[in-house]
């Protein structure tokens, strides 16, 4: 037999199968597709979550105080020390700068603090963090160095926030791997039930084709396809439910979760998305199929 009268037959075999038992097969995709929309979700959900820290932690600059007496060289010192640990742009702000901010911050309740005879504020030095250099023990150990120079007053750079929101990844991250490990589990479990219940159904057929010295290869790629089938048609299917969840979020519907939208959009890749979920649905299809051919097919 040629390869494509094989591969046709090897088709017309797995597609068979699935017309001829409809109802387990719906099962499997089930399954699939539920875990891979899980997937997709937790995907989208974790670039917004990363898209929103960076939206939150380019408004956190990690700021120096410094005494009135610092001496400028040390000063000059300190910010090539801190652009070059950082990798961020150091601002030096002035106590006029300073308390023309505050009182433009406070709008009507700040005019007051015009008429002051001295200005309170220190001088200080403004680092805007790049994103590779807010990891919250790094700046934790550089905010304790900073502290211990004699011209330096104080340092403040968000420090709570940074932490929880570090803290919040990290958890949403481990608690996502783990989640999704268990129901990824129970998918290959589910459908590699389903193919036993098929071959089981072709045991009969199986037999005679070993009698007539049908290969265990020749035998296993009809149930291999059919995994691989499940998983094709779970992640179509998981790829629409996760396309209308998106549209339905990003309209006046899905209010409930406004707050996670940047400039109104949740930021999706499409293309990497589909890619992942056919990519993991033809994987999980194939390794139940694969279990469930290697403990079944030897008759």
């Amino acid at each position: 037999m040629s390869a494509p009268a094989k591969l046709a037959y090897f088709v017309r075999t797995a597609v068979g199968s699935i017309v001829r038992s409809p109802f387990v097969h719906v099962i499997a995709v089930a399954s699939l597709m539920l875990s891979l929309v899980g997937f997709g979700v937790a995907r989208i959900a974790r670039t917004q979550l990363d898209a929103l820290v960076d939206s939150l932690g380019g408004e956190v600059e990690l700021t120096v105080y410094l005494t009135e007496d610092a001496a400028p060289e040390r000063v000059t010192e300190l910010e090539l020390a801190l652009t070059q640990r950082t990798g961020g742009q150091v601002h030096r702000v002035s106590p006029a700068e300073a308390l023309g901010r505050l009182v433009t911050q406070l709008g009507e309740d700040g005019k007051g603090l015009t008429e002051l005879s001295d200005n309170p504020l220190p001088w200080s030095l403004e680092v805007r963090l790049p994103k590779a250099a807010r990891d919250a023990q790094a700046l934790a150990e550089l905010a304790k160095r900073t502290r211990a120079l004699p011209f330096v007053t104080g340092v403040d750079y968000g420090e709570e926030a940074l932490e929880r929101l570090t803290l919040i990844a990290r958890a949403l991250e481990i608690a996502s791997l783990i989640v999704f490990s268990l129901v990824f589990l129970t998918a290959v479990i589910v459908v590699s039930a389903t193919l036993q219940l098929a071959i089981f159904a072709r045991r009969e057929e199986i037999e005679i084709q070993k009698l007539v010295g049908a290969t265990d290869r020749f035998v296993r790629v009809p149930f291999l396809l059919e995994g691989l089938l499940q998983g094709v048609i779970a992640a179509a299917l998981a790829l629409a439910a996760v396309y209308g969840l998106v549209r339905w979020l990003q309209s006046g519907d899905g209010g409930l979760l406004a707050f996670a939208r940047l400039d109104g959009k949740l930021l999706v890749d499409w293309p990497r998305l589909s890619g992942e979920l056919f990519g993991i649905g033809c994987g999980l299809g194939l390794l139940g199929s694969f279990i469930a051919v290697r403990r079944f097919t030897r008759v």
